[in-house]
């Protein structure tokens, strides 16, 4: 059940466009209601978080085993729904050694039953000194921060290659690949073909350069060419000198640009509207859906 959504540079209209959201954002607990949600909704791929919205999968080392790995992917290939990421996001720099430990097991064991998830990629983000809230802090941009996110995601690889997968990373202001260019670094410094990104514009924006969003992407669809997997779609606002995060067409981004900039790249890129709930769905699902095939 493996697909190929992984994103690079494509002859126009080989492929065609794939709108995904998290599994979690649909507001559901469950297989069969998710299920149900998506057909609901439209829905037909969704970026798999098992553990957030599946009560009987846990977050820890045994949480998933090949069988409730076979029951999932069986169930949403069945009901037509593709599988483009799966996420086991885990902070590689956390001070807690054994938690980064347990966490960096559970990414394994996602490696391991990713084809019967229906799934060949596995990601996270890169990790922040602040532990559990993510944030920035001065120690996220050192050498010595870099230097075990590579050694962690080297590793990380070396185990998707015994399994015929790939791994995700995925940069952020706040964490240790906070910009295209260190991100850039730790890839090269993986140094294994099967690594590749989850780019989101949103997240390396902060108060200093949010306005710069379509060079950031432009510099991102440069240097990450042919390993983009997926791009995580949000907007924002900014107020009161802090960045907010809003559903897509509800904020700043100019979507022309942004989605013209991501068609010209791969015109069967897949779009996960991370973040977008409720309401949201459906109208920002067709919102995106318009801008895209006005694109020429």
């Amino acid at each position: 059940m493996q697909n190929s959504l992984c994103g690079s540079p494509q002859k126009r209209g080989e492929r065609s466009l794939k709108i995904a959201f998290r599994t979690h954002d649909l507001g559901v607990k469950g297989l069969d209601p998710a299920i149900e949600k998506m057909k609901e909704c439209g829905i037909s791929a969704v970026q798999l978080v098992a553990y957030k919205f599946l009560d009987e999968i846990k977050y820890a080392p045994g949480g998933i085993d090949g069988e409730s790995a076979r029951r999932i992917g069986e169930a949403l290939s069945k009901n037509g729904v593709e599988v483009p990421l799966i996420g086991a996001y885990f902070n590689p720099v956390h001070s807690d050694k054994q938690k980064v430990a347990r966490c960096k097991r559970v990414f394994e064991e996602y490696l391991e039953f990713s084809s019967l998830l229906g799934c060949n990629i596995v990601g996270s983000e890169t990790g922040s000194f602040n532990d559990d809230k993510w944030t920035y802090n001065p120690l996220n941009r050192t050498e010595e921060a870099l230097e075990v996110v590579i050694n962690t995601f080297r590793d990380l690889a070396d185990t998707a290659a015994k399994y015929g997968a790939y791994i995700g990373m995925e940069g952020a202001a706040g964490h240790v690949c906070y910009d295209v260019k260190t991100l850039a670094r730790a890839v090269e410094g993986v140094g294994r073909s099967n690594v590749k990104i989850i780019f989101d514009i949103y997240n390396y924006l902060d108060a200093s350069n949010y306005k710069d969003y379509m060079e950031i992407l432009e510099e991102g669809l440069k240097t990450f060419s042919g390993r983009i997997c997926v791009f995580h779609i949000k907007d924002c606002v900014f107020e009161e000198g802090k960045l907010k995060q809003v559903a897509p067409g509800k904020g700043m981004f100019d979507f022309d640009k942004i989605l013209g900039a991501i068609k010209g790249y791969d015109d069967g890129a897949t779009l996960v509207l991370e973040g977008t709930t409720g309401g949201d769905i459906v109208p920002c699902m067709n919102f995106i859906k318009n801008k895209w095939e006005e694109i020429k």
